[in-house]
């Protein structure tokens, strides 16, 4: 199994990402606002980042989605997801 290291203390299965995404990009429209809020409403964020999430990871799980707010950037994540080297 692949892990991504999003945090300093959280990684997430590489298989279950379905998106690394920018914060400041995606909350420029109208549906990136609100996707946010809605999957904070559902209970499936979860806050990996000490400080001002800069990016956030959609996994899905065993059919339930998880949203992971992260202090890397996405360029960052991207690059790491990318990379063949097992993250524990």
């Amino acid at each position: 199994m692949m892990f991504l290291r999003i945090s300093a203390s959280q990684v997430v299965l590489k298989s279950d990402i379905i998106g690394i995404f920018d914060m400041d990009n995606t909350t420029v429209s109208r549906q990136g606002r609100d996707f946010l809020p809605h999957a904070e409403r559902e209970g499936g964020v979860v806050y990996s980042a000490d400080d001002l999430p800069r990016s956030y990871v959609v996994t899905e799980h065993e059919g339930k989605t998880t949203v992971y707010l992260s202090s890397f950037s996405s360029k960052v994540l991207i690059n790491r997801a990318k990379s063949s080297a097992l993250m524990p």
